[in-house]
């Protein structure tokens, strides 16, 4: 089967143009363009595309997802894996960083709810006082 960029923006949900700022980024090829033709994709990089695409939505930049393409042979798991500890890593330490904030939040909404009268308002006097 072969593609448009247009048809494979859309069997791959990506937009034309992210399409093209990956092929200048390395991460897809493009093919030649046969004398007064269309280029045309294949199922090839119809993969690429969603694979790329996944990645991003694990958290992975476009820099880790080059990296993960370069290991695609299946020779460097290894690698792979060591990527996706580094990966991981990072996203529970966000977790955790993000429970932190969620603690905080609800502390201070809570405070808001008790709160009775004209007196200042927790949430807001709290974000005053960090600034």
């Amino acid at each position: 089967m072969s593609f448009t960029i247009g048809s494979l923006a859309d069997v791959t949900g990506t937009h034309v143009e992210t399409i093209r700022y990956y092929q200048r980024r390395g991460l897809i090829d493009e093919p030649t363009r046969p004398q007064g033709g269309i280029r045309r994709y294949d199922e090839h990089h119809a993969r690429r595309l969603r694979f790329i695409r996944r990645a991003q939505t694990l958290g992975f930049s476009l820099e880790e997802v080059g990296e993960l393409l370069l290991l695609e042979d299946g020779q460097h798991c290894g690698e792979a894996e060591r990527l996706g500890s580094i990966k991981l890593a990072k996203v529970r330490d966000h977790i955790v960083r993000l429970q932190r904030v969620e603690h905080a939040l609800a502390e201070l909404v809570e405070r808001c709810h008790c709160n009775q009268g004209t007196v200042r308002c927790p949430l807001i006097g709290s974000l005053e006082d960090e600034a």
